[in-house]
C-alpha cells in the first residue's frame, strides 16, 4: 500500500473561529457533586489529573465526618463533644476527576484565606492563612492511584504573616508571596536557609485604604516574560524586578473610581503570549470591583452596585495606557479563566456590594466568554446561566478535558443552609463551553501524544528544543488547515484570582498529515526560556480552528 502525506502549514491566526459557525453555542452545565463536604474556597488541578479543594478550618465542623481524628488517631464518636469538634471533620479533599469521588486530606493549620502556586516537580505550596497558620509553608506533592499524599508542613516559617497575600511561581523554581492584611512587604519561598528576611514594598502602604480594610489584599501578580512581576493593587501598578529587589516602573492609575482589590475584589488576566512576537508582547487586564464605600455601606445593610468596567494594558515596551471596556452587568468576586481557545471565561460572582461574609448581594449567574482579539464592543458572549449562586468563597478551575470545575460560596462565618439568602454551597459543578458540543466531534482533534519527550536522565521538554506531538484529525476547520498549540499553566484560583495562570501560543516548526489513518505529525518548539515559562507542569492542547483537543500533560525544565 502506498502512504500518503500532506505537508501542512503551521498557522495561527487572529480569533480561531473562522470556518466554523458557533452560532447558539452558549455552553451547559453538568452536575456532578451533591456534597463535596468541604467548600472549595481554594482550588487547585494537580498533573495527576486530581483537584485539590480546602476551606479554613476555624468555621467549625464542615460537612465531611471522620471516623479518626487525623494524627492522633482518636476515634471521632457521635457525642456533641465530637460533633462540634473541627478535628472530626475534613477541611481538605482531593477530587479525583475521572472517578468523580472525594478523598479527605489533613490541615494541621488554618489555611484561610491563603495563597499558592506550583514548584517545577508539580508540587503544590501553600502560603500562609489565619492564626498559627499566618507564617506556614505548606506542600502538597500529587501521587495519582496511590492515594497516599497529603498536606505536610515545612519546618521553615514565613517571615511575616501572610493572610489575604497573593503568590506567583518565579522563574527560579521559587515562589513571590506578595502583601498580607497589615503586611507591606514581600518574600520568596522556599527558603534558602534560616534568617533570609522579607522585603520591604514601599508601594503597599501607598495602596492601603484603612476604612476598606486595605483594599489592596490579594493584589494581581503577573510574571512578565523578561523575568519582572506586574504588580497591581487598589487602583494602581508598578513593576518590580525581584533579583534586584527594585521597582522599575510605575503604570498610569487605571480610570474609574472604585477600587480592583480585595475586599473590592476585581479579577486579572494576563493574556495568552505569542510566539510570533517572541513572546514579548504582554498585555494584563483587570475587571470588575467594588464602587468606593461599598464595604461601609455592606456593613449598614446598603448594597451599591459594583463595577463593570475592564482595563487592558500592555506592560512592556514604553507606551502604557489603559483600554477600557465595559461587560454587561456589575461583576465582582468573580474568576477570569483562560480557555483553550485563547478566549477568557467570566465565571462566579456577584453583582452588588464587596467581598467578605454577608457583604454582596445579586449573584452572577450568566459567565461571559471574552474574545480579546475582536474589536472593542464586540468581544464578550452571555453564556449559559447557573441556577447556583457562586459568590465569596467560590472558585473554579479549567480541566484537561476542557471543561470547567465550578465550586464553593459560602458568605458566612460557618457553614449554614438555613434561613440566609445565599446558603453554603457543596454542590460541585462543570460547565461545558461551546466547544465541547457534540456536533464539533468530527473536527476535535484527538489521541493526542507527546513523541521524543524525556531523554537522558531528566523528564521534559528543554527550553528552546524541538518536540513533536501527534493526533488524529477528522476534518481541518478551514481550507487552510488551520491548527495552533497551547501550553496553559493551570492556576491556584481563590477569591477571584487565579495566581500563576498562564498561556503560550507555541511554535509550529512543520506538520505532516499521513492520510491513511487521519494521524498528524508536527514538530513544536518549547518555550524559549523560564521567564517566558516557568519550569514545571502545562497542559499542551491542538486547536483546529476554534475546537481544542483534550489536553496533556507536558513539562518544561532546564537543561
Amino acid at each position: 500500500m502506498i502512504t500518503i502525506f500532506f505537508f501542512l502549514l503551521c498557522l495561527g491566526v487572529s480569533d480561531g473561529t473562522r470556518g466554523i459557525s458557533l452560532e447558539g453555542s452558549k455552553g451547559k452545565w453538568q452536575f456532578l457533586l451533591k456534597n463535596t463536604g468541604v467548600v472549595s474556597m481554594h482550588m487547585a488541578l494537580t498533573y495527576k489529573n486530581t483537584v485539590i479543594m480546602f476551606d479554613e478550618i476555624g468555621a467549625g465542623p464542615s460537612r465531611y465526618p471522620l471516623r479518626k481524628r487525623f494524627g492522633s488517631g482518636r476515634r471521632c464518636t457521635r457525642r456533641a463533644k465530637d460533633l462540634m469538634d473541627s478535628t472530626c471533620f475534613a477541611h481538605s479533599v482531593e477530587y479525583d476527576i475521572s472517578a468523580n469521588s472525594l478523598r479527605p486530606l489533613r490541615l494541621d493549620t488554618d489555611p484561610w484565606c491563603s495563597s499558592g502556586s506550583f514548584l517545577s516537580n508539580g508540587t503544590i505550596l501553600g502560603t500562609g492563612g489565619y492564626g498559627k497558620g499566618a507564617k506556614r509553608i505548606r506542600y502538597y506533592t500529587p501521587c495519582g492511584k496511590n492515594r497516599q499524599c497529603d498536606w505536610n508542613e515545612s519546618k521553615n516559617y514565613l517571615s511575616d504573616e501572610r493572610w489575604y497575600a497573593s503568590t506567583q511561581t518565579l522563574s527560579n523554581d521559587r515562589a513571590i508571596i506578595v502583601g498580607g492584611r497589615r503586611v507591606f512587604t514581600y518574600e520568596f519561598v522556599p527558603k534558602m536557609g534560616y534568617g533570609e528576611k522579607s522585603y520591604n514594598l514601599p508601594f503597599l502602604q501607598q495602596t492601603y485604604d484603612k476604612s476598606a480594610k486595605g483594599n489592596n489584599l490579594y493584589p494581581f501578580l503577573h510574571l512578565s516574560s523578561d523575568g519582572n512581576l506586574f504588580i497591581f493593587a487598589n487602583r494602581d501598578s508598578i513593576l518590580l524586578n525581584p533579583r534586584l529587589n527594585k521597582v522599575i516602573k510605575t503604570f498610569p492609575r487605571i480610570p474609574g473610581d472604585g477600587s480592583r482589590s480585595y475586599p473590592s475584589s476585581g479579577s486579572s488576566v494576563m493574556l495568552p503570549l505569542d510566539h510570533r512576537d517572541n513572546f514579548q508582547k504582554v498585555e494584563v487586564m483587570v475587571c470588575g470591583g467594588a464602587a468606593t464605600g461599598a464595604l461601609r455601606n455592606a456593613g449598614k445593610g446598603r448594597f451599591i452596585e459594583g463595577l463593570r468596567s475592564c482595563g487592558r494594558m500592555v506592560i512592556t515596551g514604553n507606551n502604557h495606557k489603559w483600554e477600557m471596556e465595559y461587560m454587561p452587568e456589575p461583576r465582582l468576586v468573580h474568576n477570569m479563566l483562560i480557555l483553550p481557545t485563547s478566549h477568557i471565561l467570566f465565571i462566579n460572582g456577584a453583582k452588588l456590594g464587596c467581598a467578605g461574609y454577608d457583604n454582596a448581594k445579586n449573584a452572577s449567574l450568566e459567565p461571559y466568554l471574552y474574545n480579546p482579539y475582536k474589536r472593542l464592543g464586540t468581544r464578550i458572549t452571555i453564556l449559559e446561566s447557573t441556577n447556583i449562586a457562586r459568590m465569596y468563597h467560590s472558585s473554579a478551575i479549567l480541566l484537561p478535558d476542557g471543561r470547567v470545575l465550578v465550586g464553593g460560596g459560602n458568605p458566612h462565618g460557618r457553614y449554614l443552609f438555613r434561613n440566609v439568602s445565599y446558603p453554603t454551597e457543596l454542590r460541585l459543578q462543570a460547565f461545558i463551553p461551546h466547544y465541547m458540543d457534540k456536533r464539533f466531534n468530527s473536527f476535535r482533534p484527538s489521541n493526542l501524544t507527546i513523541e521524543s519527550y524525556g531523554g537522558g536522565k531528566s523528564y521534559g521538554i528543554v527550553y528552546g528544543r524541538e518536540f513533536e506531538v501527534r493526533f488524529m484529525v477528522g476534518k481541518f476547520v478551514s481550507n487552510n488547515n488551520e491548527v495552533k498549540f497551547s501550553a496553559y499553566a493551570p492556576p491556584f484560583t481563590t477569591h477571584g484570582l487565579s495566581m500563576n495562570q498562564r498561556m503560550l501560543k507555541l511554535r509550529c516548526k512543520r506538520m505532516v498529515q499521513k492520510i491513511s489513518g487521519g494521524w498528524v505529525t508536527a514538530v513544536l518548539e518549547a518555550p524559549p526560556s523560564p521567564h517566558v515559562a516557568p519550569a514545571g507542569y502545562y497542559l499542551l492542547t491542538v486547536v483546529n480552528g476554534a475546537i481544542p483537543s483534550m489536553s496533556e500533560w507536558i513539562q518544561f525544565r532546564n537543561a
